[in-house]
């Protein structure tokens, strides 16, 4: 495995592993989604369409950030778009028998929820029959202490991944120095958790997307639920001099070979950072309850 891996033009790459295949979405800057499969994380397949909008769509354009899980003998995405109501942005879900598609939306012309600020970046995340819906409230909207700040939330949903059966609870808003270069835009966003010997580590973004300023982080607590201790070595991934600009929005999946790695996005042209971004991945590791990315490296 090298990088770049080949995959451009995408943002927020998430990577499914079902049986011995690897599916891969992103933001495909189309009326909806674009997948790419692999059977080794090294070769992968030109991309077709999985989610196209449609009439039942609540959303109009800026379909970010999809995900998805198997569950219950089917495959349900998360995903972020614009409504057609009131221009802000919502998290709706879709459902499918294909990983590959169609995914067609359980709520005709509505989000997933709304609760009347802007919301993005959908991850589910399952354990002992309980699943937790991390989120983004996002700054486009949100005002706090005369800022505009993305604050990631969590919540309960039902037994089929569409419905929240808990009210959602502030876990994490931008506080670090790294986090705070961007002045009065402020951004925690791109939650992924895992669970390594007991200790849950929520991985996320922090920076401004479309600058070197955009880099990951990750906090560490007792409960699904925090409280989210973040941890001081933050950010683990961040832009490389004259090289590597952008790393962000992160998910994680088991290679062929065992080993833990990190999907993430970097500007396609670091010195003109945009929302053109590429396909990156490194490995990851724990060691001694600290979360390590062993990159960005760049053709090893």
């Amino acid at each position: 495995m090298k990088n770049p891996i080949g995959i451009t033009n995408i943002g927020d790459p998430y990577v499914l592993k079902h049986g011995s295949t690897y599916y891969l979405y992103a933001t495909s800057f189309i009326d909806g989604f674009y997948c790419w499969t692999s059977t080794d994380l090294t070769h992968w397949s030109t991309p077709i369409q999985v989610y196209t909008m449609n009439e039942q769509s609540f959303g109009y354009k800026d379909y970010w950030a999809p995900e998805v899980v198997y569950h219950q003998g089917h495959f349900v995405m998360h995903y972020s778009a614009r409504s057609k109501v009131n221009h802000s942005l919502r998290i709706g879900v879709a459902t499918s028998k294909s990983p590959l598609g169609p995914f067609i939306d359980v709520y005709d012309q509505k989000p997933m929820f709304d609760f009347g600020y802007a919301t993005i970046d959908g991850h589910v995340f399952k354990e002992d029959g309980h699943a937790y819906f991390y989120f983004d409230k996002d700054c486009s909207e949100h005002v706090f202490e005369d800022r505009h700040e993305s604050h990631i939330y969590v919540a309960e949903l039902d037994e089929t991944l569409t419905k929240m059966i808990t009210e959602p609870k502030l876990i994490m808003k931008p506080e670090q120095p790294w986090e705070c270069v961007t002045g009065n835009w402020r951004w925690n966003e791109g939650p992924f958790m895992i669970k390594h010997q007991g200790i849950y580590y929520l991985m996320f973004s922090a920076g401004f997307y479309a600058s070197s300023s955009y880099s990951i982080g990750y906090a560490t607590a007792q409960s699904p639920l925090g409280p989210f201790t973040k941890a001081l070595e933050n950010p683990i991934l961040r832009s490389v001099h004259n090289q590597i600009s952008g790393p962000g929005h992160n998910s994680i999946v088991e290679g062929p070979d065992g080993q833990l790695y990190c999907v993430y996005h970097v500007h396609t042209h670091h010195d003109a950072p945009s929302e053109n971004r590429q396909v990156f991945m490194d490995k990851l590791v724990i060691d001694q309850q600290k979360l390590k990315v062993l990159g960005p490296t760049w053709g090893k």
